[in-house]
């Protein structure tokens, strides 16, 4: 059965969608059956991996009830992919019923023997979407960058896991702590990982020992629908998400 993570943190701009789906296609380079949600309504997971976004059953569809999650899935080169449209952003609206966190752990019952990891790429905001994210998890990977603004989201972030730990899924766990568009030779780079190294502590979690650096490259990848590990295997980048997906595998996820 799929280990099922999310990659979150309220802020934009950290990284989440580009380590989901540099993860995802790292696993599924070792031999892994992966899958994708995409649960962003912008889509950019889906369009990176090349996938349909019109036209197709997509994860609003599934969370509807109008469709299963086996008919959205979509096969692509990089790792197997459930889409997501513009539909989605009016979702807090439309749901409105009880039992509405769990549309996503429901939905993904049926389809997770099929799977060795479902990696989903959760929205920049704590929204239902988020919620339904937390709860058909095992594990949260939060991804940031060496910025205030970045600490300041994974506090108001802890305060949703907290509530979906109390109310919907007890056995969630935060994996762990990714820093994203590092330099460790600034000063900055250094004292963002001391205070992200506290920040861990409090969260009951670690800092992931590997760490990402900035690249062009992975902006290239995702604008010509693949994946960095494909486009540019030698690339810096491509490298520092191998060594995560090694470590996480070492610690047993």
């Amino acid at each position: 059965m799929a280990k099922v993570i999310s990659i979150s943190n309220q802020k934009g701009g950290v990284g989440k969608t580009t380590t989901t789906g540099a993860v995802a296609s790292g696993f599924k380079l070792k031999g892994y059956r992966v899958l994708c949600v995409d649960l962003d309504s912008q889509s950019n997971l889906s369009f990176s991996a090349g996938a349909e976004t019109d036209d197709c059953t997509t994860v609003y569809e599934v969370l509807k009830g109008d469709a299963k999650a086996s008919a959205a899935i979509q096969n692509t080169s990089s790792f197997d992919v459930i889409a997501s449209n513009i539909l989605l952003s009016g979702i807090e609206l439309e749901f409105t019923q009880t039992g509405r966190e769990y549309l996503l752990k429901e939905a993904l019952s049926s389809i997770k023997d099929n799977y060795d990891y479902i990696f989903i790429d959760t929205p920049p905001a704590l929204s239902i979407l988020t919620v339904n994210a937390f709860t058909a998890s095992d594990y949260i990977i939060i991804p940031m960058v060496a910025d205030i603004f970045s600490l300041q989201g994974i506090a108001q972030l802890s305060e949703t896991i907290n509530r979906v730990r109390a109310y919907c899924n007890s056995s969630l766990k935060i994996e762990g702590i990714i820093l994203t568009k590092f330099n460790k030779r600034t000063v900055l780079g250094r004292e963002i990982k001391g205070t992200a190294e506290l920040i861990a502590d409090e969260l009951n979690t670690s800092l992931f020992n590997a760490t990402i650096r900035a690249s062009v490259a992975l902006t290239e990848a995702q604008t010509n629908q693949q994946n960095i590990h494909d486009y540019s295997p030698k690339n810096g980048a491509a490298l520092d998400y191998l060594e995560f997906v090694n470590e996480l595998l070492e610690r047993g996820i």
